[in-house]
């Protein structure tokens, strides 16, 4: 753990340093954890009676209350574009990993996830709509605004993946981990696209918090270990089902306190890191577990056979047990490494 915390990570247990290194599959959100977290705006989409400012300025007018990297997005496109606005709205709801509800000039507005707005609040969807949409999306993520009943537009969202992360996944390959899992809100082609640019064995796509959590619950029913890396409130039940958890550097608040492990470097290269220091530990665990268990019954079969006394029995096992906690101070990971670091 002390090492740990020489890396920028900060390790709550050593049981949670055992289970990172006894698992073998490992589960990713998405936003915020394998991309860069600083989305951008790409495209605005106005639909029937909209015009494209109107689009954005509404979202940037709802999103601005809330902390979250898409709203950041959405409110400086807004701010890039000169895009200023008064407030016009009523109270705002806040739905967790869903999104925004509230009341524009008497009218209903929603902006969020296909799953909040087609269907949790039911706002019609033609197939004329569908084929618009999946046209003008690029396969980035998507978000949507909904006026009035009808849907008034939605704008396009690249959030980039964090550098070298491919590189990262395959390292931790190498270092034990079978299967690399993701789980993300956004569209099937936008999770798509994620996953064939890492190498990612499976995805899950337009998924609820509740369901991540049962994703984990299904692979340790199946007998894996379970490493969760997240970041958000809505991951936050996948990480207390985890058999051990990391959030990252930019983690929510109840992110970090759920989680196991905290990374204080936005770094993917520390869960490699760290796997390399879970494994380095038990490997020492197991190896002083053997050189304890031969020394003393060692000493206990000498003692028995009247070949040294007792008194030198207990000498030579007090020395063994300080010349083992002597040995296991030394860093685990070698020097190079920690230097490159």
């Amino acid at each position: 753990m002390r090492e740990a915390s020489t890396h920028k990570i900060v390790v709550k247990g050593g049981k949670h340093l055992e289970a990172y290194a006894k698992a073998d599959i490992i589960i990713f959100d998405k936003t915020g954890t394998l991309t860069v977290a600083s989305p951008r705006v790409e495209k605005v989409i106005p639909c029937k009676g909209y015009t494209r400012e109107e689009v954005l300025k509404i979202a940037a007018c709802m999103e601005e209350h809330f902390p979250h990297s898409v709203a950041r997005a959405i409110v400086r496109k807004a701010l890039e574009e000169n895009l200023n606005h008064e407030e016009e709205h009523a109270e705002v709801e806040y739905l967790v990993a869903h999104g925004i509800a509230t009341s524009i000039e008497g009218k209903r507005t929603l902006i969020g996830s296909y799953h909040f707005i087609f269907e949790d609040e039911n706002i019609p969807l033609t197939e004329e709509d569908k084929s618009f949409i999946e046209q003008e999306s690029d396969n980035n993520s998507i978000v949507y605004l909904a006026v009035g009943g009808q849907l008034a537009g939605f704008l396009c969202i690249e959030d980039p993946v964090r550098e070298g992360t491919e590189e990262i996944l395959q390292e931790l390959r190498q270092l034990g981990l079978s299967q690399i899992v993701m789980l993300t809100g956004d569209s099937d082609k936008a999770a798509a696209k994620v996953a064939d640019l890492l190498g990612i064995d499976t995805f899950y796509a337009q998924i609820l918090p509740e369901d991540k959590a049962a994703i984990v619950e299904k692979y340790k029913q199946s007998g894996h270990k379970v490493i969760m890396v997240g970041d958000g409130i809505n991951d936050s039940p996948a990480l207390a089902a985890a058999d051990v958890s990391v959030s990252m550097k930019d983690s929510s608040d109840i992110a970090r306190e759920v989680a196991d492990i905290t990374l204080l470097a936005s770094d993917l290269r520390e869960l490699v890191t760290l796997r390399q220091l879970s494994l380095s530990m038990m490997k020492r665990i197991n190896y002083n577990y053997g050189v304890i268990l031969s020394f003393n019954t060692t000493l206990l079969l000498l003692g028995l056979g009247g070949l040294i006394t007792p008194s030198t029995s207990a000498f030579f096992h007090n020395l063994s047990t300080m010349a083992i906690s002597a040995s296991s101070m030394k860093s685990l990971l070698p020097k190079e490494q920690k230097e490159t670091t």
